[in-house]
């Protein structure tokens, strides 16, 4: 469920049920569809989260692709790491694990006004046992680290025993490191100063046997005067870093709130640690994070990680993603961007292609409202314009129809060929490519679904001959590249909006997809629906009677308009699935213009020749209903101010 369906649609459902419930229905869900025959496949086309290799860092020597975690209070039992490993995180965080379980079933409380979670219990968990198959066998390839914790209430020398065990017993499983969870505000300063010191004559050997890195875990509301003796206390052969946690305790019943009140916290126990502590040693944060600004403001606070939990559940799955790309330009726009490569290297060709579809279009459309057959449709048919008039007198209005549809789709597809070439593929974008390589292999071979019915359009071949070079042309030599362009860093009011602009675009390129597979294959086979021969007032006999080939004609032209939809439809999905990013003005205008000529001509000329049945034109209706609807509603989003994408302290840069 990527943000456009979680914000939208999911969310408000998922918010009215209990929130255990929530958690089931939607962990299981995700895990269902991974383990699908192409599921996870499913999951990587619908969010494109794959991390770049920019972000690819080190964790105490454990390479880890983005410097993003998964905490583990979003899926404690893994039910769903293998789904929300596609997500863009770098490492998963399992625990707490104890040595008993710790059950409660008391209800998980969303204060959604507030972004905060209640949990009856901090450490509620299945156990050593259950837990540590959950570490000997992932369904992912990430790295894993441990989070490990004694018993509640339990005393010092009770609670070193037990993390020595749980250290002992997780070992040799493939677990990465542990974060070591045994610091408290219930405990004085001397007490956990003995706990330290005790765990590091216990864990020495331990850990000189092992080499896994153990990090020390700091709850979020642990005393900040008693910060600087606990570290004084760790010895760095021992300890790779901390770990700043994300429970906040607020009564006396022991419920924790995890949420969006812990950032100022943890941003004063990040900037306090890094002054603490050596350069090598790695800080994680897990608290407070809910949208990428969040993230840039540990990260510049001190922190090498961070990790994600109540920010996933009112963000949304996409928010790694957004906080990766959020920090590509962090790190980036200091660097000027490389010069765009010439005309003629690759995007050039994509250029001309597009103008000469826009040409094509143009032309084809000025014939369909005028003559509306060729001369080598008139010598295939045998038959002069004026004799096909005689056949029927809506015959050449309905031929009509279908080529100014296909004509304001060429002019559609060359649009959009064109605006994806200058603005996207010229500066390496992976998503443009991508978009334009998959419209090219499903357009191109869909010139000839004619010939089955014996048809060779000369023109078509033609066409097709000259552009597929310029196809070829463009698709060659394209190394992705990061944008250079500021990214969304806020859940504002207009991303909000664009959650639903974004769903109307996506079903709408679903729905287009559809129906140029449908209009594809009714060509290549029925030729027409009931509408069609109603509204003609023929049967497929009387046609055939008049003329065998005038059959075959037509369905050279439903079924070239047919592949041209399903060319322009899996574009716009791609665009409106990986390429939509805050302030791109461009691409606004590029659905406007895109889409334009498209609606245009398939509802102009259906008006015009009075075909006008309501069940036929239901589907354009409800396409230009998205396509208005989406255009609205991404208006602010992608037109917006500049500004509205830095941080504070940004505000002032000059972007050119």
């Amino acid at each position: 469920m990527p943000d456009w369906s979680y914000q939208t649609l999911f969310k408000p459902l998922l918010f009215r049920l209990p929130s255990r419930v929530a958690r089931s229905l939607t962990l299981n869900a995700m895990r269902r569809v991974s383990r699908l025959p192409g599921g996870t496949l499913l999951i990587k086309t619908l969010g494109h989260m794959e991390p770049s290799p920019l972000l690819e860092s080190r964790i105490a020597g454990i390479p880890a692709p983005t410097p993003i975690g998964l905490s583990g209070t979003v899926d404690p039992q893994g039910i769903a790491h293998k789904a929300v490993s596609q997500f863009g995180f770098g490492f998963i965080e399992i625990g707490p694990v104890t040595l008993q379980p710790i059950v409660n079933s008391a209800p998980i409380i969303n204060e959604t006004h507030r972004e905060t979670i209640e949990y009856p219990s901090e450490y509620e968990n299945d156990g050593l046992e259950k837990m540590r198959r959950i570490i000997e066998d992932p369904d992912h390839s990430l790295p894993q680290f441990v989070r490990i914790a004694p018993m509640p209430g339990a005393a010092i020398d009770q609670a070193i025993d037990e993390i020595v065990e749980l250290l002992q017993s997780l070992s040799k499983t493939p677990a990465s490191g542990f974060y070591i969870d045994f610091l408290s505000n219930d405990r004085t300063l001397d007490e956990n100063l003995r706990l330290l010191e005790h765990f590091k004559l216990r864990a020495k050997p331990l850990f000189d046997r092992n080499k896994k890195p153990l990090f020390l875990y700091i709850p979020l509301d642990y005393n900040d005067d008693w910060l600087s003796p606990g570290v004084a206390e760790t010895d760095l052969p021992i300890w790779s870093g901390y770990v700043v946690g994300h429970s906040l305790h607020h009564d006396e019943n022991n419920h924790v709130h995890i949420g969006l009140a812990g950032k100022p916290l943890a941003l004063s126990k990040v900037s306090q640690l890094r002054t603490l502590v050596s350069k090598d040693s790695i800080i994680k944060v897990s608290s407070g994070i809910h949208e990428p600004q969040d993230a840039l403001d540990m990260l510049h606070a001190g922190a090498d990680n961070v990790l994600l939990n109540s920010g996933l559940v009112y963000s949304g799955p996409g928010l790694p993603k957004r906080i990766n790309e959020a920090i590509i330009y962090d790190r980036l726009k200091h660097t000027p961007p490389p010069e765009p490569p010439s005309f003629w290297k690759h995007w050039g060709w994509m250029c001309l292609l597009g103008i000469g579809m826009i040409v094509g279009g143009m032309i084809a459309w000025l014939i369909a409202a005028s003559s509306v057959v060729l001369p080598y449709d008139e010598d295939f048919l045998g038959m002069s314009r004026h004799e096909l008039q005689q056949i029927n007198e809506h015959l050449l209005h309905f031929m009509s129809h279908d080529r100014i549809t296909l004509a304001g789709t060429m002019l559609s597809i060359g649009i959009l060929y064109y605006r994806l070439a200058k603005y996207g593929l010229k500066y390496s974008q992976h998503w443009a490519r991508t978009a334009l390589m998959t419209s090219g292999l499903v357009g191109f071979p869909s010139f000839f679904l004619y010939l089955g019915y014996g048809f060779f359009d000369p023109i078509h071949a033609a066409a097709a001959a000259i552009l597929l070079p310029m196809f070829i042309l463009a698709m060659r030599r394209n190394p992705d590249q990061p944008s250079y362009k500021p990214v969304n860093l806020r859940n504002s009011r207009e991303w909000r909006l664009a959650m639903w602009g974004q769903l109307c675009f996506v079903v709408l390129g679903i729905s287009l997809s559809i129906g140029g597979i449908v209009i594809a294959t009714v060509g290549v086979t029925n030729v027409f629906v009931p509408q069609d021969l109603a509204f003609m007032g023929v049967t497929p006999e009387q046609l055939d009677i008049a003329n065998p080939r005038l059959i075959s004609l037509i369905a050279h032209d439903r079924a070239g308009f047919g592949g041209a939809l399903f060319s322009n439809a899996v574009m716009l999905l791609i665009l409106a699935l990986w390429g939509l990013q805050q302030n791109h003005r461009w691409l606004w205008w590029t659905l406007l213009a895109g889409g334009s000529p498209a609606f245009i001509a398939g509802l102009s000329v259906h008006y015009h020749i009075r075909y006008t049945d309501f069940l036929h034109l239901l589907p354009a209706y409800f396409a230009f209903a998205l396509y208005i609807a989406g255009l609205i509603l991404l208006y602010p989003y992608l037109m917006g101010s500049r500004q509205s994408t830095f941080s504070p302290n940004e505000q002032t840069m000059t972007i050119t």
